[in-house]
């Protein structure tokens, strides 16, 4: 009978990590494409029409630090049970991650509006989406500058 080294919990849960996490490694582009963004807008929309206007997009059009970007999206809205803002999609160009956030309304939300702060890896167009209570989509874009990149990697 051979004498085993005891495995330590710590060691265990190193080794089973490892092992689980081997097959899940995705490789991504640094950068999002235009082609990413509009794949990203058709997994929200499907083949629906996406009309602009009644949406407005209040980003800086020229920002120093793309860390933390100021945001707020609002859509034209009674808010009502028959005539609301259903959901708010903000997409980006450029980031690694063409999503930037989903955000889901409803009457009982009182106005139609969503602020925040985003990151931004280089200058690029931001694009919202808003879904009204009747299916429709509406949007706007905004092209914002960046002089200082966020989401950048430095080794």
């Amino acid at each position: 009978m051979h004498h085993r080294e005891r495995t330590s919990r710590r060691h265990f849960i190193a080794l089973a990590g490892g092992a689980a996490f081997a097959g899940t490694v995705q490789l991504r582009p640094a950068k999002a494409t235009p082609a990413m963004l509009a794949s990203a807008i058709r997994n929200v929309v499907g083949e629906a029409p996406v009309r602009v206007g009644k949406v407005k997009l209040d980003i800086p059009p020229l920002v120093e630090n793309g860390n933390t970007v100021p945001m707020t999206v609002s859509v034209e809205s009674p808010m009502t049970e028959q005539d609301h803002v259903k959901s708010i999609h903000v997409f980006n160009e450029k980031n690694p991650q063409p999503n930037i956030g989903n955000f889901y309304l409803g009457p009982w939300a009182g106005r139609a509006q969503v602020a925040t702060r985003i990151r931004l890896a280089d200058s690029q167009k931001v694009v919202a989406i808003a879904q009204l209570a009747d299916g429709s989509f509406w949007s706007a874009s905004a092209d914002v500058v960046v002089t200082l990149a966020a989401c950048t990697e430095e080794g």
